[in-house]
């Protein structure tokens, strides 16, 4: 569950009587930054606009929602090109300035606006407005489930078919060796894995890639841990091609790659810093001493010995990042770099 007090929120309003009830909710979550009409002349903001349209623009992928104190058909309006994608659009919930309603409009399991609107209900002692299918119909929202588990969706459009299997209280295959996802199934909406077929729907939770048919919704634990040793000056590129060249040639899927580790000693090391930067994970050094207590590794490096006085770099990182002796690829050495991939484990 999406704890809204620590999230980054915005209330907006036109009137008077809207930038009060605005003033409730900052009154409970101190952190929630209000935005009114500078026509209202009113203390308490923390912004104003002249133009709802333009300001929003501006500050929209800056916050993890927003609260509209104002009629539906306005919040439509402004938010119609500010749109992107149901992965990534923050919540977007309105209301009557009465304090009545308060509504889930855009981004309701992902972006968290359900549960948004239940606790600002809670807060203003209002009506929550939930519309989306699965929690109309107490189906399991599988979006929700992923997003709680920290699993990376691959293929969003296999949603809805899952969404709308479990509406039916249809049973679908499931695909979860880790128990990411069971968990939170009823075990009469879940049939093996070999029961995927081209026609239907399913779940699989796995970095492991597959080649499944295009109904089936894949889950990407956030779980592989990339070591990586290079040579200095290398080139992002150079390091990217080859990382990528091993995680395919090893059947694993890039979308559950959580980290990259390496040696302290190429902490400065650009390419390094901006591969890291690019697909978006954080990066890990360790020293020579952290790197000198892993004694057994699979391909110990004379040379690497020689220069920096370890036996291994990627292959010592990686176990060093998870804990495991076994790795899932043991150390790919390519024209400037090594690659090593251990997963951190999921209990």
């Amino acid at each position: 569950m999406t704890d809204w007090s620590e999230k980054k929120l915005a209330v907006w309003a036109m009137t008077p009587n809207a930038a009060e009830l605005a003033q409730k909710v900052k009154a409970a979550w101190p952190s929630v930054e209000l935005y009114f009409s500078s026509k209202l002349k009113m203390d308490g903001a923390d912004g104003e606009f002249t133009l709802l349209s333009r300001t929003l623009g501006q500050v929209w992928s800056q916050y993890d929602g927003h609260y509209f104190i104002m009629a539906t058909g306005i919040v439509v309006r402004v938010i119609a090109n500010l749109m992107e994608d149901k992965t990534k659009d923050p919540a977007v919930i309105c209301g009557d300035e009465a304090g009545h309603f308060v509504i889930s409009l855009v981004s309701g399991h992902i972006g968290g606006a359900n549960e948004l609107a239940r606790e600002l209900a809670s807060i203003l002692d209002a009506q929550p407005v939930i519309t989306t299918s699965t929690d109309v119909n107490q189906a399991p929202s599988i979006d929700v489930i992923a997003r709680e588990q920290g699993l990376y969706i691959e293929n969003k459009r296999a949603i809805k078919h899952v969404s709308m299997a479990y509406i039916k209280g249809q049973a679908l295959p499931m695909h979860d060796p880790y128990n990411l996802i069971k968990p939170h199934i009823p075990h009469e909406l879940i049939e093996e894995p070999a029961m995927f077929t081209p026609t239907r729907s399913g779940v699989f939770v796995d970095y492991q890639a597959r080649d499944l048919p295009g109904l089936v919704l894949v889950l990407r634990p956030k779980c592989l841990v990339a070591g990586i040793g290079c040579r200095r000056g290398v080139s992002k590129h150079e390091l990217e091609a080859h990382v990528r060249e091993v995680f395919k040639a090893q059947g694993l899927s890039m979308h559950s790659l959580a980290r990259i580790v390496s040696v302290d000693l190429k902490a400065d090391e650009p390419g390094l810093l901006q591969l890291a930067e690019d697909l978006d994970v954080p990066i890990h050094f360790y020293s020579t001493d952290e790197l000198d207590q892993v004694k057994m590794v699979p391909n110990p490096s004379p040379l690497v010995d020689k220069h920096i006085g370890v036996k291994s770099v990627c292959e010592a990182a990686a176990i060093l990042a998870t804990g495991r002796r076994n790795l899932i690829t043991p150390k790919q050495a390519g024209k400037t770099a090594t690659v090593a991939i251990a997963a951190m484990p999921f209990t």
